[in-house]
């Protein structure tokens, strides 16, 4: 009988090539008729692989989920960019591939991050995501997340909605 682990784990920088590969996924799956298409391919084709071995040696934390060595996703994360809100710590970004998704995997991520944001200081917390993208909003809300800040981003020429979720 096999055991198989799931860890969630600072990334290193020989995480990159699989992180790489699971932001591709993750993002196609998620974003694929939201964002314009060409604004999506050009967004994924600037982070590849050593875009992320650079990132895993930068200010902000990467963290992987692990499953049975294959990273199924990952969360980064750091102090808060919108000095317009109270809450100090942000979630920049938090995907999985689609095939470990809706397995209790996200939410094991989600609260390594907010342990990891609580563990430098940070008080509260805010996590940005697309109006339109109903598995973001459903799962930010069932963890307990408030819609309090809107705002727009620009793919190249179409702005969309984004929705600030906070945690004080």
């Amino acid at each position: 009988m096999k055991t198989l682990t799931i860890e969630i784990r600072h990334a290193e920088p020989a995480d990159a090539r699989a992180i790489s590969d699971a932001h591709r996924s993750a993002w196609q799956y998620s974003y694929g008729g939201l964002i314009p298409h060409k604004a999506l391919t050009q967004m994924l084709e600037r982070r590849g692989e050593a875009w992320w071995r650079k990132a895993t040696r930068g200010p902000a934390t990467i963290l992987v989920a692990d499953v049975a060595g294959v990273v199924a996703g990952y969360a980064t994360l750091g102090l808060n960019r919108a000095r317009s809100l109270p809450q100090e710590g942000e979630i920049y970004e938090i995907y999985l591939r689609p095939e470990y998704q809706g397995i209790g995997l996200g939410y094991r991520l989600f609260q390594e991050a907010r342990h990891q944001l609580k563990s430098i200081g940070c008080n509260g917390l805010v996590v940005w995501c697309l109006e339109d993208s109903e598995n973001a909003d459903r799962f930010f809300r069932s963890n307990g997340g408030v819609d309090l800040a809107e705002g727009m981003e620009d793919f190249g020429e179409v702005s969309l909605k984004k929705v600030g979720f906070v945690w004080n």
